[in-house]
């Protein structure tokens, strides 16, 4: 862009600017480095010219590409912050059809007042342009929220004439911006405007009226869930009434997740992926909602899973979605703990507060054991998966694993040690206080015995090792031809050994305290001390 060029369009000669306009936004359609347009303030010689077009509404015809260039100049975040552009959103804001003709007073502005003939083209632009402003510029996110673009984004939604879904997808994308960056506005758009209950019936009307969504239509539902999320991160309003709409926003969430339980494509898993992440906003008192009673002579499928009398498919959807989540991290050797930790939080939610939705999951997470010889962390089934999950070096990740298996297992050692060995339980039995046999006393759980018991695992039980948790081949003992001298030399430099560890720094021996918690001694020898306890507190814990 040279000053002739610049020239051309300050001039508005329609016979040339238009050219300029379209080689320079195909020239730069990529471009994210703008140190050429800093060079003679080029930048913002640039912006003024092109809103001088915008401003002309004789030349309405060009407006889509004069958009076009400002949504690739709103990328660059420096001369965003240099310029004064505030005075220039008013213009996008009238093109995006997002000024509506009440004026400041919205509420006084009835949906229909807002000027639905527009083109649709030049809206899209404009939005896309404030999107990229909203999220690069501080000034301009406060001036929009100045102008109530809130307000007027829920009057299109209500208007009684039908908004084109690409208009509707950019118009949640704003929104999305603005309740996530400023949290006034989430305030205001969930006690002023009413703004849960609304998008929780136009989320319910998307999903039950249409049959096959394209895939502009999951864009525009994937962010009516974002924004959604942000609404209720930090509710304001009353508990009961929050109970009302929570109940409410949990059966329209189950119903998505039972409609895409195949998590065919992309689209589908990211709807499952941010309803679950809406689903960590919701009280766990509301989350029985996802389970429905069914009539006691209903048969279970794979499509149509049935536990205790209730139709668990939307639970069912969760654990299948953490299974492929699991898997596919595993594939790319990373943990993405975006994807991992909202599922683990909604299913400790669930099981926590519903014996039922417990239960349920620990018959998948945690089926009748039958294959004793392999060890709990190799293999396929979700079992394994969190298993090696507790290996994670992410501490959010690996403590919400903990927990699930911790109340899967009604806080009992015994069946955490059966299903997946001392060894990869102690570092959760050290957090938890369970070690040396220590028991919780908690009446959170029914007192019902849930025997699984399998006649392969108690044929086998015997020959398990408790700290593998697998059937391990007897191996001879290597003590077995030694004399008493040299049993008592080889513990005798088994402890030297360990001492040389500790004054090292390499490792700090411990010894449980009466929490059942590890807590470190002074000295190697204190260990001995704390034999007798020891023994006590097993012979204790078997009792």
């Amino acid at each position: 862009m040279d000053q002739e060029q610049l020239k051309t369009l300050l001039d508005k000669n329609t016979e040339h600017f238009p050219r300029v306009l379209r080689k320079f936004n195909e020239e730069n359609a990529d471009l994210f480095q703008f140190e050429k347009f800093h060079k003679n303030d080029l930048w913002f010689s640039l912006w003024k010219a092109v809103f001088g077009i915008l401003n002309d509404d004789g030349l309405e015809k060009y407006h889509t590409v004069c958009l076009n260039t400002i949504r690739i100049l709103s990328r660059d975040e420096s001369s965003l912050l240099k310029n004064n552009i505030v005075p220039d959103i008013s213009c996008l804001l009238k093109l995006a059809h997002l000024v509506a003709s009440g004026g400041a007073n919205m509420a006084a502005t009835t949906p229909d007042a807002i000027d639905q003939s527009y083109n649709t083209d030049v809206v899209v632009e404009a939005l896309k342009c404030l999107c990229n402003l909203v999220f690069q510029n501080v000034e301009v996110r406060r001036e929009c929220i100045r102008q109530n673009v809130a307000d007027v984004i829920f009057q299109r939604l209500s208007s009684s004439t039908q908004t084109e879904s690409s208009i509707e997808l950019f118009d949640m994308k704003l929104l999305f911006l603005v309740t996530a960056l400023d949290t006034t506005v989430r305030s205001r758009v969930l006690i002023e405007l009413n703004g849960l209950t609304y998008l929780t019936e136009l989320l319910d009307e998307k999903f039950r009226v249409t049959s096959e969504f394209s895939a502009q239509q999951f864009d525009v539902a994937i962010e009516l869930l974002k924004v959604m999320f942000n609404i209720t991160s930090s509710s304001d309003k009353s508990p009961s009434e929050n109970e009302i709409q929570s109940l409410h926003l949990t059966s329209v969430i189950r119903e998505i997740l039972i409609r895409f339980s195949d998590m065919k494509t992309d689209r589908e898993r990211s709807v499952i992926a941010h309803s679950i992440d809406l689903l960590t906003n919701i009280s766990s008192s509301c989350l029985s909602e996802l389970i429905v009673k069914c009539d006691s002579t209903a048969k279970s499928s794979e499509k149509r899973p049935i536990f205790e009398c209730r139709n668990v498919s939307a639970l069912s959807t969760v654990l299948r979605y953490l299974h492929y989540t699991l898997e596919e991290n595993e594939k790319s050797s990373s943990t993405n703990k975006n994807l991992v930790t909202p599922v683990l939080a909604i299913l400790v939610k669930c099981i926590s507060s519903n014996s039922i939705m417990r239960r349920y999951v620990r018959s998948v997470i945690l089926p009748p054991l039958r294959n004793v010889y392999k060890r709990p962390e190799e293999g396929n089934e979700l079992r394994n998966y969190l298993c090696r999950l507790q290996g994670s070096p992410d501490l959010v990740v690996r403590n919400l694993t903990y927990e699930l298996l911790l109340v899967c297992c009604k806080k009992n050692q015994s069946r955490l040690i059966k299903y997946f060995g001392y060894g990869n339980m102690a570092g959760l039995f050290a957090n938890a206080g369970l070690m040396a046999g220590r028991k919780v006393e908690t009446n959170e759980f029914s007192s019902e015995g849930e025997d699984s018991d399998t006649p392969e695992y108690n044929d086998m039980r015997h020959a398990i090792n408790p700290v593998v948790g697998c059937y391990v081949p007897p191996t001879p003992n290597p003590l077995d031809n030694m004399t008493e001298e040299q049993k008592e030399y080889e513990a005798e430099k088994l402890v030297n050994l360990v001492d040389q560890l500790h004054r090292g720094g390499i490792i700090q021996p411990c010894r449980i305290n009466a929490e059942g918690k590890p807590e470190p001694v002074d000295h190697i020898l204190e260990l001995q001390e704390e034999l007798p306890k020891q023994h006590d507190l097993h012979k204790n814990a078997k009792e």
